[in-house]
């Protein structure tokens, strides 16, 4: 069954409803309310240099592909896509734009659209299998967060089915699907290319994992690092549910259990999380500007 949008935003205000219903709102607000203003500058750095390097990854992925990509352009895109997805439900909206964008300046579409699903898949697959890795690794989550497991599998599965919805969009174009699986050796499986695609999928999920650990130190969680790096990967996992807007709900659900597990105030996780999403919000903030742009969207932006 397909979720429309008003679905969505209905799940992201019922999750949240639920767990104001269950935890203290005033102590999450509180918590939130106190957020250094050292440590937000720190996460928009990290943030701005984690979309370079995701626009970066883009640019090779489509390189390896055979498509010019400048740098400006992608790193516009990137920011443009990543606001989209924080505003609009479902999670991938940005990244089709995007995908349609470089479409319609290189006038190849399916390759396009395939250096997008290739580049976002390249950093989903890093996410679950650091997140299972952890939690199967990690005495205190061996037992307590098992079910983690399941959503490192669903989230593999969702994966797939993304790129099997963008596949049936296309499938009219020829040779769109045939083409899928030499694209993913060129731009992922390749001697030259999964060395670069994994070091720059790892460095940018670490920089995930130092945000949520910037919002955390923040609000004056005192938890070693490196901990709570490992305690960001259950909640970005439930962000891969695209049944939400840009995850709200899921990852605070996430949060809040991983902090009860830890034997911690789940209040805490979830104050957490509610940080690490203002955060990405305001961090992707530049692609208003691209988005109200007089030459947004067309082909002669491209330099």
């Amino acid at each position: 069954m397909k979720l429309g949008p008003g679905a969505r935003w209905l799940i992201s205000l019922v999750l949240l409803a639920g767990l104001a219903l269950w935890l203290d709102p005033a102590r999450i607000a509180a918590e939130v309310g106190a957020l250094d203003p050292g440590w937000l500058i720190f996460a928009l750095l990290v943030s701005l240099a984690q979309t370079a390097l995701s626009a970066w990854r883009w640019r090779f992925t489509a390189h390896r592909l055979g498509l010019d990509l400048a740098p400006g352009r992608a790193l516009a895109d990137y920011y443009l896509a990543g606001f989209i997805n924080q505003v609009l439900p479902g999670g991938v909206v940005g990244d089709a734009w995007r995908a349609q964008r470089h479409a319609r300046r290189s006038g190849q579409t399916g390759v396009a659209w395939r250096a997008v699903i290739l580049e976002r898949a390249s950093g989903q697959l890093v996410v679950v299998a650091l997140a299972a890795l952890v939690v199967t690794l990690y005495p205190p989550w061996r037992e307590g967060f098992a079910p983690a497991l399941l959503t490192a599998g669903l989230g593999l599965a969702l994966i797939g089915v993304f790129g099997a919805l963008v596949a049936r969009r296309l499938r009219d174009r020829a040779g769109w699907i045939a083409q899928i699986g030499p694209d993913l050796r060129r731009a992922l499986l390749a001697r030259r290319a999964w060395p670069v695609q994994l070091a720059s999928s790892i460095a940018i999920v670490v920089s995930y994992l130092l945000v949520f650990a910037a919002g955390a130190r923040g609000i004056g969680v005192e938890l070693p690092l490196v901990q709570l790096m490992m305690m960001a990967l259950p909640a970005l996992l439930a962000m891969l549910v695209p049944v939400s807007v840009a995850g709200w709900g899921l990852r605070e659900g996430a949060a809040g259990a991983v902090w009860l597990i830890s034997g911690l105030p789940p209040e805490q996780g979830v104050a957490v999380s509610i940080t690490y999403g203002v955060l990405v919000l305001l961090a992707s903030l530049p692609g208003v500007l691209v988005l109200l742009a007089p030459s947004s969207g067309q082909a002669h932006v491209d330099q």
